[in-house]
């Protein structure tokens, strides 16, 4: 599947202009549909066709997008720069997809596809539920410690309007969760998300925070906020504390 991203959307929809005959709609969706098919070539992957109403609909949508909840906590040590970040999450329901592709890519590109599409209409009221940041991707090192597992669990966090009852995903991949309050330290980087990246950034953070067994040392998640195919976009990686 072709990484659709949020950014990438955006920039669409600040081209798309304000044509308000079904003719321009149309005309419009198959402009971005054709703009995505070339994004899926680069990726060597197929977009499928039912994914055109859904681009288009989170291009409408691309300046809307809801934070997720969180407290920042005191730092425990100071420092000239603030190299990290202490947060609390509460608990709350994420809509969920696990993938094992070949790839981290291909993993978290059709997950979030599935995601879109749930976003967008294919859920039990029919109607755009809203974007959230950050999506989490939640990985797992192999024992070893160099290589990530296959598998990636890709999370949306549920719009503040529906947490209390979240809309039912007609796709069966789709799990709903609640997931419980979290603790993490996380640290920013820029550039592109691979097995590569993600494991390199992982042993500068471990450089960083020293010797601690506070921290889960074989699960991490990756953070996402901006669109992949941007050279120096925003990301986290985030240790997730051991429960007190």
């Amino acid at each position: 599947m072709a990484r659709i991203t949020l950014e990438d959307l955006e920039g669409l929809g600040e081209e798309a202009g304000d044509g308000d005959s079904d003719g321009d709609d149309e005309e419009e969706r198959e402009r971005l549909f054709a703009h995505w098919e070339a994004v899926a070539s680069t990726h060597r992957v197929t977009l499928p066709r039912d994914m055109a109403g859904p681009i288009a609909q989170m291009t409408r949508h691309g300046q809307a997008r809801e934070p997720v909840p969180y407290v920042t906590l005191p730092r425990r040590e100071e420092c000239e720069e603030a190299a990290y970040e202490e947060r609390r999450y509460p608990a709350g329901k994420w809509a969920c997809v696990t993938k094992g592709e070949p790839l981290y890519e291909q993993s978290i590109s059709m997950s979030f596809m599935k995601l879109m599409r749930y976003i967008c209409k294919e859920n039990s009221v029919g109607c755009y539920l809203g974007m959230t940041v950050p999506v989490l991707n939640e990985i797992h090192l192999t024992k070893e410690g160099t290589k990530l597992e296959r598998e990636v669990v890709t999370a949306y966090y549920i719009p503040g309007e529906f947490q209390q009852n979240p809309p039912v995903p007609m796709d069966p991949e789709i799990h709903i969760i609640e997931r419980a309050p979290l603790r993490v330290i996380t640290r920013v980087f820029y550039g592109m998300t691979t097995e590569e990246t993600i494991l390199r950034e992982i042993s500068l953070f471990w450089e960083l925070l020293g010797s601690t067994d506070t921290v889960l040392q074989e699960s991490y998640i990756v953070a996402t906020y901006e669109n992949p195919s941007v050279p120096q976009r925003r990301n986290e990686i985030w240790f997730m504390c051991r429960a007190e």
